[in-house]
This record gives C-alpha cells, sequence and structure tokens, in this order.
C-alpha cells in the first residue's frame, strides 16, 4: 500500500467542509488531550509512538478502514514512520506534513464580505491555534489587525491583491500568540498602532490607537474607527469597519467572552470586561457583525470556514452576554478560568519588544490551543 503527505492546508479543507477523517495520533496521551486537530466528523486513535516501535498489528484492527486515516505526531518524523508500518501492513495512510508544529503556524485566508464603496475584507483562520486576524482592503491599500508572527502570509497576500499595506493594529498586547504586526510595518513602511494603555512598557516606536480616533484605508472610502473597550486587557480597542464589522479583539468570541487575567489584574478588570460587554457594546448596532480574535471551539467556524455572527444574535445566544447577577458575573471571569496560555508572560515581553528568542523557542511557546476565553 501507498503513504501519501496531506499539508495543514489540506487538513484544513477537511475541517471547513466537514469531510470524515480518521486520525491516529502518535503523540503523548497528555500532549493529545491538551490539544488536537479538531473537526466536526473526525474520529481519533491515541497512541504514542514507542508503544508501535516493535509493530502495529495490536493496533491495526482498531483502525477504521471507510475513512481517509491521517497519523499526526508533534514534528513529522514519527509519523512517517508509524505511516510505513501500516502501509506494510496494508493500510492506505497519509502523515501531516511538518506535524502539529505546521498545524499551529497554518493561516487559511477566508474573505468575510465586500466593503461599501469597492474595498474587501478577509479573516485570516489559524484553525490549529484559534487565532484569527484581519487584513482590510481598498483603493490599493491595506490594514492588518491582529497578524500572527507568520508574517510572509500577509505580506505575499497583499503582493496578489495589489495593494500596500500602510497601518498595521493590534487590539491589545495579546499573551497567547506573538504578534507580526512590528515585523509587517518594519518591512513594508506601514504605521503601527497599539492601545498606549497597554504599551506603557514597549522598546519601540508606536501610533497611539486612541478611542474615537479614525484611520483611513485606501481613497477616504474607510474609517477604521477606533473603540476603547477594555476587560480583556486594559488598554483593549475594538475597531468599526464601513459601520458594518465589529473587529473585538479578545473582548467578545462567538460562544464565549475575553478572560481578564492574563495579566494578573482579574479582579481590577473584570468591571471593565462587564462594563464593555454590557453598556458599550449594547448602544451599538445588533446589525454589526462580529469577528473576534480567537475562537475556542470548532462549533463556532461557520459553513465557509469564517467565524462570524450578528452582534444581536450574540446578545440573544452567548452565556457570558446573559449574566444578570454581577456577582455571577464576576464569579464566572475570575473563578471559572482555563489554564493560562503557555509561556505566556514571555509572549506579552516578546511583544513589549523585551525579549527576542530564536525562532524555534517562539514556535514552543505558541504550541497548544487557544485560552484567551471563558465559556
Amino acid at each position: 500500500m501507498t503513504v501519501s503527505v496531506k499539508t495543514s492546508k489540506d487538513v484544513t479543507k477537511k475541517v471547513f467542509n466537514k469531510e470524515e477523517l480518521f486520525i491516529l495520533d502518535v503523540r503523548n496521551e497528555s500532549d493529545f488531550n491538551d490539544w488536537k486537530i479538531e473537526g466536526e466528523n473526525f474520529e481519533y486513535l491515541n497512541v504514542p509512538y514507542f508503544e508501535l516501535l516493535d509493530g502495529v498489528d495490536e493496533i491495526k484492527c482498531e483502525i477504521s478502514t471507510k475513512k481517509e486515516v491521517l497519523v499526526v505526531c508533534a514534528k513529522e518524523g514519527s509519523s512517517v514512520m508509524v505511516a510505513e508500518m501500516l502501509s506494510d501492513v496494508g493500510l492506505n495512510v497519509s502523515y501531516l506534513k511538518g506535524g502539529m508544529k505546521k498545524w499551529s503556524e497554518h493561516l487559511e485566508p477566508v474573505k468575510i464580505g465586500d466593503l461599501n464603496d469597492g474595498g474587501e475584507i478577509y479573516q485570516f483562520v489559524r484553525v490549529g491555534k484559534g487565532c484569527l486576524s484581519y487584513m482590510v482592503l481598498s483603493e490599493g491599500e491595506a490594514a492588518v489587525i491582529d497578524s500572527t508572527r507568520m508574517t510572509d502570509i500577509y505580506l505575499d497576500f497583499a503582493v496578489n491583491k495589489n495593494v500596500k499595506i500602510t497601518h498595521v493594529f493590534d487590539t491589545h498586547l495579546h499573551a497567547d500568540h506573538i504578534s507580526g504586526g512590528r515585523t509587517i510595518a518594519e518591512k513594508t513602511g506601514a504605521d503601527y498602532w497599539l492601545p498606549p494603555k497597554d504599551a506603557t512598557e514597549v522598546t519601540f516606536a508606536y501610533q497611539p490607537l486612541e478611542k474615537g480616533k479614525d484611520v483611513t484605508i485606501g481613497n477616504t472610502t474607510i474609517n477604521i474607527t477606533a473603540l476603547y473597550s477594555p476587560g480583556h486587557t486594559i488598554g483593549s480597542t475594538s475597531f468599526i469597519v464601513d459601520n458594518k464589522y465589529l473587529l473585538s479583539g479578545d473582548i467578545l468570541f462567538i460562544d464565549s467572552i475575553g478572560r481578564p487575567d492574563l495579566a494578573g489584574m482579574a479582579e481590577d478588570w473584570v468591571s471593565d470586561l462587564r462594563e464593555t460587554l454590557y453598556k458599550r457594546y449594547k448602544k451599538l448596532s445588533e446589525e454589526l457583525i462580529v469577528l473576534p480574535a480567537h475562537f475556542m471551539i470548532i462549533d463556532e467556524l461557520n459553513e465557509d470556514g469564517s467565524v462570524a455572527e450578528k452582534l444581536g444574535k450574540l446578545f440573544a445566544k452567548n452565556h457570558g452576554l446573559n449574566i444578570d447577577d454581577e456577582n455571577e458575573f464576576r464569579n464566572l471571569v475570575t473563578e471559572n478560568l482555563p489554564p493560562q496560555p503557555n509561556a505566556y508572560q514571555e509572549i506579552r515581553e516578546i511583544n513589549m519588544g523585551k525579549i527576542n528568542p530564536e525562532l524555534d523557542k517562539q514556535r514552543e511557546m505558541e504550541i497548544g490551543p487557544n485560552r484567551c476565553a471563558i465559556r
């Protein structure tokens, strides 16, 4: 039988299309339980590769022969070995190129929609990590919002779309992933915008993103309006694009809300979080389409792979927006917290410009699921 190779892009398409897939994950059990490739119609078997060194006969009967089989490991090598062993006993299998390391880094661009004056907005879905970033295009110019450290995809996308990146934004100082905003700005000459209340310790120059400040992209056709919305961080800032889209950063997600504790200030910031969600956002049009900076579970993906929903529907369905009792809300966001992101303090320091580890170290810091949300 043959062994084929699947890329992260191939697997992402299967996630988006809700296809069936049988995944044999040969990482350690703890790593698998902490974080795996998720798909609505995926089936899993986790057997550490070292248990298969003497052969795969014992697990052959546990592997589906009716579904496509993908072998996954951390970096690739172990999955190649196991895939070849399965092929030798008569199974058609594939392995994931680059392993979970590459899965964590893959970004899939999805068009969200057209803008009123001829522009477009795209969402970049980092399906293996739950990160979402954006590019707004108009009249030959572009803005990038909440970019990841994999900056080439944004730069290449801009070239393919024949636009120049003129502005780069971060809605807040990220703690779960390394921002590529400063790198993109340096490579393109774009202005890099940060909320000043989150930037008190940064070591580089930036443009202060403040409440009520508009930044125009293109031929005065699209205004990106900054909306001060603290709670996840003290400086968290949302954007309203074209009076149609609300880029909510890590304040509001589709099925959850942002956590206020990643700077060690949960008790202090919980009131800001409630104020933003229950008052500031409540004043906005319910027709605004919410585009968050993360998703928490695969169920939040729409049919086309995008993560988006009208604000009015979130006020009706999102549990975090429907807690009348303030003490109950406080308990939810201070006592019901998931584990903190890997190396989040170091990631914050990278995003401040204080440290600059080697690439392999940065990859290691980011491995694992999104942990910015509370459900």
